[in-house]
């Protein structure tokens, strides 16, 4: 409800692609500049404790904001200010939530599908959130809105404290924070799997996933709607990513999570284009469901692809780097897209875009395959090799 109402306001009053694409990047810039920080946090100390105040002060956060809007509504300034304090806060909130969740699983072949479930339960939020919000700035204001987002913490931080879990067992360190961070960053590059998936998630985030800075300007310039009209868009795209988490959800064990990252890739790749030019208000609506169904996968696969195979010591800094991947460049692709649609236009960047997510989805397909095709070649010439006979 927050993004949904921020992002209304900040355009209502300045009519600005740009200013949309700075929003964006004061709420994210952040947390790429302090994910390092946030994933040493939470493999020091008790990430639960760690996880309960981010959310005591995303409370607080949420309540300035309410203030400001309701005493000052044009103070875009300051609303960005206070979007970037949010974004230095969800650089320690992110790597202490997803490496929680490890912990919380008792049998961890389950852990894939808890993390589409982890996922569908947010993608759940951004589809009931903005249609919510709305419906809301259009007849309650904008004030309103922001205090319910504030008044939801209750139940967030109340359902915290009535999670139980095992003791916290402090775990001996021997270096500094510095030492942390580069032990981390040697771990990914010795690694080359997740270096691979951290590599394609950050070019998807500045190229591809600010696609969603300029939904207002689809609902108000191009669909001549309201916020109610942006509240819906923005839900399809929350509809498209919850069906999206609900099916990796339901994957049995085994599954090439890598191949369906491919396909969904080209999923959403195909989803962007057709969305981008399209002037039919409900045909709009289905393409941004399919956009949000493919887009799921970038963020939920991924995740669940480090968090199986990570040493354990290493989830909060690998975390944080997933973390600085994600949220670290979509800022800078807010910036470079909010640019580029007031030079060549809305429709055609959003469809450049969609290209972009093509083009990446057809050459993970292209990697996978040549793989499989060495893997192959590597087990045949295996077989071809004579055995020596024991006497």
């Amino acid at each position: 409800m927050q993004k949904t109402a921020v992002s209304w306001v900040v355009y209502s009053e300045t009519h600005s692609e740009f200013m949309l694409g700075l929003t964006l990047f004061a709420s994210l810039f952040p947390s790429f500049l302090f994910s390092f920080l946030g994933g040493v946090a939470s493999d020091r100390y008790d990430r639960y404790k760690l996880l309960l105040l981010t959310q005591v002060a995303s409370m607080i956060q949420a309540i300035l904001v309410t203030l400001l809007v309701y005493f000052d509504p044009h103070a875009v300034w300051a609303i960005i200010a206070l979007s970037a304090f949010l974004g230095l806060i969800n650089a320690f909130d992110v790597p202490a939530r997803q490496s929680l969740v490890y912990e919380m699983i008792t049998d961890k072949a389950d852990l894939p599908n808890a993390l589409a479930l982890n996922s569908s339960m947010v993608n759940l939020s951004r589809l009931i959130g903005p249609g919510i919000a709305g419906l809301i700035l259009q007849q309650f204001g904008e004030d309103i809105c922001f205090g319910l987002n504030a008044a939801s913490f209750i139940a967030v931080i109340g359902s915290l404290l009535m999670i139980k879990l095992p003791p916290y067992i402090k775990t001996p360190h021997i270096g500094n924070v510095i030492d942390d961070l580069k032990e981390g960053m040697r771990y990914i590059k010795q690694t080359p799997s997740i270096a691979s998936l951290l590599l394609t998630l950050a070019i998807m985030s500045l190229l591809v996933l600010p696609f969603s800075t300029l939904i207002p300007v689809y609902a108000k310039d191009i669909f001549k709607g309201t916020a109610a009209t942006f509240g819906v868009i923005d839900s399809m795209i929350g509809l498209g990513a919850f069906s999206g988490a609900i099916f990796l959800a339901s994957l049995k064990p085994g599954k090439d999570l890598n191949k369906i990252l491919a396909i969904n890739t080209i999923v959403f790749g195909i989803g962007l284009i057709l969305f981008s030019h399209t002037t039919w208000y409900p045909l709009a609506l289905v393409f941004a469901a399919v956009s949000g169904f493919g887009m799921m996968s970038q963020i939920t696969i991924s995740n669940t692809l480090i968090q199986t195979t990570v040493d354990p010591t290493m989830r909060g800094r690998v975390i944080s780097f997933y973390a600085m991947a994600f949220f670290g460049m979509q800022p800078v692709g807010g910036l470079l897209i909010g640019s580029l649609s007031q030079w060549v236009g809305t429709p055609d960047t959003v469809m450049a875009q969609g290209l972009i997510a093509l083009l990446i989805g057809i050459l993970l397909f292209h990697l996978l395959r040549t793989a499989a095709k060495k893997k192959k070649a590597e087990q045949a010439l295996l077989l071809q090799q004579p055995t020596n006979s024991i006497p």
